[in-house]
């Protein structure tokens, strides 16, 4: 190769690099770009922040009491020292209207069992406000002292007091209980479900970035309240937020209603009236409204008839 021509290269190269590095760079770009576009960011950290109204103090529970067993020996988590400990913990048997029942085992750090008790009573009637479904594998609740986060799986909820009244404060304890009774009741069965990890692909999206950063974990519980929301309290929500939940997740809506959930309370009640006159029930009836304290452990609800007939 002669001298001049090897010059010639030396000095073509800078010019070719000045055309090439800013397509290269526009590749590089709308790669990113692209990547970006195939999933949006997520609407909301959490969704138990979304809403304070889809499950609110007034709405009524399945909770009819708590029978005082006793103490006992009981094998606990306790998020304060992030591991299990061991208690002689107050020990109350719960029961439900729709025949479910669930062992309430309060730490000892309570003093009393009256103290006790009316920890049992009062996270007893919440746990009854949601769904059958939810409570269908809670076979345990914990309940400690202290500032931890909430917690379920292990056939269990597990409560800390001062952490419940800041979810109080902000309205969402009931939403907060829907979360981890999706991850007890819920997760085994349909979290790597391959009907549920179609709708994950199909929506191509996530409805909370905690739900995004943990899909195995947190997907389910992530959206279930977002499901309940648009399908059971539409009427309590925004527009705009029924919006968002339907076009971020609409498949994994669709799973959910293909699940055939028992969404007792949330749902009308199966009581029936009768009139025994005739084979069906009277033309009229009316349920007075009823706002149930939730330190009682049963409520009374007034009601009306057009006609003499039994209430079953």
């Amino acid at each position: 190769m002669s001298r001049t021509m090897w010059l010639s290269i030396k000095e073509t190269i800078p010019f070719l690099l000045l055309v090439l590095m800013p397509m290269l760079c526009l590749a590089q770009t709308t790669k990113s770009v692209a990547k970006h576009t195939l999933q949006a960011d997520p609407p909301f950290w959490g969704t138990i922040f979304i809403d304070p109204d889809i499950i609110t103090s007034s709405d009524s529970s399945t909770f009819q009491s708590v029978s005082y067993s006793g103490q006992g020996s009981r094998t606990m988590y306790d998020r304060r020292v992030a591991n299990w400990i061991t208690v002689n913990a107050f020990l109350f048997d719960a029961s439900f209207d729709d025949g479910l029942t669930a062992e309430i085992q309060v730490n000892p750090e309570f003093d009393s069992s009256s103290a006790a008790l009316a920890e049992a009573q009062k996270y007893g009637w919440v746990i009854g406000q949601l769904p059958t479904s939810l409570r269908a594998d809670v076979q345990t609740v914990w309940i400690h002292k202290g500032t931890q986060p909430f917690g379920g799986g292990n056939n269990n909820l597990l409560i800390h007091t001062g952490q419940a009244d800041l979810y109080v404060d902000d309205g969402i304890l009931e939403e907060t209980f829907v979360h981890e009774a999706a991850h007890t009741s819920l997760d085994a069965a349909h979290a790597a479900a391959s009907g549920w990890l179609a709708a994950q692909t199909a929506d191509g999206e996530f409805i909370s970035t905690y739900a995004r950063d943990f899909p195995d974990r947190e997907d389910i519980a992530e959206s279930f309240l977002p499901y309940l929301a648009v399908r059971y309290r539409s009427d309590r929500i925004s527009q705009s937020l029924e919006d968002i939940i339907l076009q971020t997740i609409p498949n994994r809506i669709s799973y959910f209603d293909n699940q055939s959930f028992d969404m007792y309370p949330i749902t009308e009640s199966t009581t029936s009236i009768l009139n025994p006159h005739t084979s069906g029930p009277p033309e009229t009836f009316v349920l007075f409204q009823n706002f149930p304290n939730p330190f009682n452990p049963s409520t009374i609800i007034s009601y009306s008839i057009s006609n003499p007939g039994f209430v079953t």
